[in-house]
């Protein structure tokens, strides 16, 4: 199936590892010219390597995009490595930060908020203009189903809603211009150093409880079961996908949404 992207310039934030990386390499895969940033040097060294050696166009960046300004400095650094603008962009950058008191201080709120949201805004304020005027662009939120329904810490659910409600919004506002806009929210799904790798040594007992009574599927999802279905919304054939909000989840999920 060709997706229609060879050529076309995207950028994928927190893809060091995991989801992130999955979807880099799956965007590479099908001759996108790619922009990777993480925070860990090593990280994005060991992705440009996979990424045919990243002789082929690609670009890597460690910056760790929670700092103050921290965004424009990217957009910055990349205008000088050949990415004056971008076609596609991915906002994986998220994270719970282990902040799990529901009563904890407005300023761990402000960090839960700026990895899971702000910076996805800021991003896309300075390089959604350049896809309006080419009439033509794609970006894709990666959420959570935790967005929908309690679970997961109180701070980090209310941040994947906010970045879910302004896809759906957002993603009617670009719409006229070429723009889509969609959000994808994955469930359980097992990563390298990630929370499931981690309970699967330290406690296999909440792991075996959790796939058999929460995962109907019976099993984790792979970062590359992800990368797929995002590297689809990212494609020419998904120009009907307005707002679009779609659990990718194994069967997790207990309510009834998705867009």
């Amino acid at each position: 199936m060709e997706l229609g992207i060879r050529g076309k310039k995207a950028l994928v934030t927190g893809s060091g590892r995991g989801i992130g990386q999955a979807i880099a390499l799956a965007l590479a895969q099908e001759g996108a010219k790619v922009a990777v940033v993480a925070r860990t040097k090593n990280d994005i060294d060991r992705l440009m390597q996979q990424m045919a050696g990243g002789k082929t166009g690609h670009c890597g960046v460690s910056l760790d995009l929670t700092v103050e300004g921290a965004p424009k400095k990217l957009v910055q650094v990349l205008k000088t490595r050949d990415f004056p603008s971008f076609d596609i962009v991915v906002h994986n950058l998220g994270s719970a930060l282990d902040i799990r008191d529901p009563f904890c201080s407005l300023d761990q709120w402000r960090q839960v908020m700026r990895i899971n949201f702000e910076i996805a805004v800021e991003l896309n304020l300075l390089l959604i203009p350049a896809m309006q005027k080419k009439r033509w662009g794609r970006v894709v939120h990666i959420s959570s189903i935790a967005a929908m329904e309690n679970q997961g810490p109180v701070t980090y659910c209310a941040a994947k809603a906010a970045l879910t409600a302004y896809t759906r919004s957002m993603g009617g506002v670009v719409a006229p211009d070429g723009v889509v806009m969609s959000a994808v929210l994955p469930g359980a799904v097992f990563t390298e150093k990630g929370y499931w790798d981690i309970a699967s040594r330290t406690n296999p007992n909440h792991v075996r409880k959790f796939l058999t009574e929460r995962q109907r599927i019976g099993r984790f999802g792979e970062p590359q079961e992800i990368a797929h279905f995002v590297t689809f919304l990212c494609s020419d054939l998904a120009s009907f996908n307005t707002g679009a909000i779609v659990p990718v989840d194994g069967g997790q999920g207990r309510g009834y949404f998705g867009q």
